[in-house]
């Protein structure tokens, strides 16, 4: 019994001189990795979690961003819709205003122009009625001006457009 307790002595030295250091020292790294590990996962945990949060914060701001230029965008095309109607109308009243022109220049040409043929009828017909010729220009303007005079007042007053052109110049046939 001495004998094992001597040798179980020796064994126990031996093996806490030479074996159980290596087993603690592999312990050791062991735990040492271990908890550098779950200390790792824990840091890269949290990057990943400000990560995700400047992400989110971004993605935030980008919505934001969208939202604004949209704004934007419908103010930007309101506007554009209020400048063409504008330049519609614009346009458009131009156009009337060059009609009406074009009209009153074209009833200006129509008054002379038909001045001119019922002025030559008018001095034709004055010529059979009174029997003189009436070739004397200024004879010519003065009959006819009287005829258009007589002829515009008898309009202007709601004379009886009945009124044949013997009438409205004061002669009558036999």
């Amino acid at each position: 019994m001495i004998v094992g307790a001597i040798a179980f002595g020796l064994l126990l030295w031996f093996l806490q001189w030479k074996v159980f250091p290596v087993f603690e020292k592999t312990f050791a790294q062991r735990r040492d990795a271990i908890e550098g590990g779950m200390e790792r996962a824990k840091n890269a945990e949290e990057e990943a979690k400000e990560t995700l949060a400047q992400y989110r914060e971004q993605l935030a701001d980008a919505r934001h961003e969208a939202a604004r230029l949209r704004e934007d965008a419908r103010e930007q095309g309101a506007q554009i819709i209020v400048e063409m109607r504008e330049q519609a109308q614009a346009e458009a009243r131009r156009l009337v205003d060059q009609a009406h022109q074009q009209i009153e220049a074209d009833r200006v040409q129509a008054v002379t122009t038909l001045r001119a043929e019922v002025g030559t009828l008018a001095t034709s017909l004055a010529g059979r009625v009174v029997g003189e010729s009436l070739e004397d220009d200024a004879r010519q303007r003065r009959v006819v001006d009287r005829f258009l005079e007589e002829l515009e007042s008898r309009a202007g007053s709601g004379a009886d457009s009945s009124a044949s052109p013997a009438d409205v110049t004061g002669s009558r046939t036999p």
